[in-house]
């Protein structure tokens, strides 16, 4: 394999956005060019994303208020899937709801039971603009889901519940990378 057709080989890795950055908080802006900008931007996520010991990073995880993300993610059956969606929508979110473990890049060293659907399907764009379609099963779907809800601003810990969600709530409160002036997560 050349070393320039590894994802993020030519990237730079940039400095996460953590829960208090308000990036995090609003929609990311659809991409309207798909010119060598947004080759870098992808080249960057991926980059940053392994850096960080990643499956998944999101555009506005690092500052960039744009509908992009990557992954580099198993499904339960420890099949590797690997790519990125531009503008990506997610159109089917179904099968059996699924409590597991998940963190992010975003709230480092924290972890929490939340509840995803098995089964997802996301519709965009290649960095090319070519239309894409991807499926994911068990652990990749969550992904696919944690990603999109990153493009429209929310984070996994809007879904932690209940006594797990407040529980979460202390962790991030007490987490050395948390802004006190930075809003909790929201609830919804």
């Amino acid at each position: 394999m050349r070393h320039g057709s590894i994802p993020g080989a030519r990237g730079r890795v940039r400095p996460l956005t953590l829960l208090g950055d308000a990036v995090l908080r609003e929609p990311c802006r659809d991409v309207t060019d798909f010119g060598p900008d947004l080759a870098a931007l992808v080249e960057d996520l991926f980059a940053t994303m392994y850096a960080a010991q990643g499956v998944g990073l999101a555009a506005n995880q690092i500052g960039v208020g744009l509908r992009v993300f990557v992954y580099d993610c198993p499904d339960d059956d420890e099949v590797r899937h690997l790519g990125h969606v531009v503008n990506p929508r997610l159109v089917a979110a179904d099968g059996v709801v699924v409590r597991g473990p998940e963190g992010c890049l975003s709230l480092p060293g924290l972890e929490a039971g939340t509840e995803r659907y098995d089964h997802a399907v996301v519709e965009g764009r290649t960095v090319t603009g070519e239309p894409v379609t991807v499926h994911g099963t068990g652990f990749f779907a969550r992904c696919l889901q944690h990603e999109c809800d990153h493009l429209e601003g929310r984070v996994y810990a809007d879904r932690v519940t209940g006594l797990r969600g407040r529980r979460l709530l202390r962790q991030v409160e007490r987490a050395p990378w948390h802004r006190a002036s930075g809003p909790a997560p929201e609830r919804g």
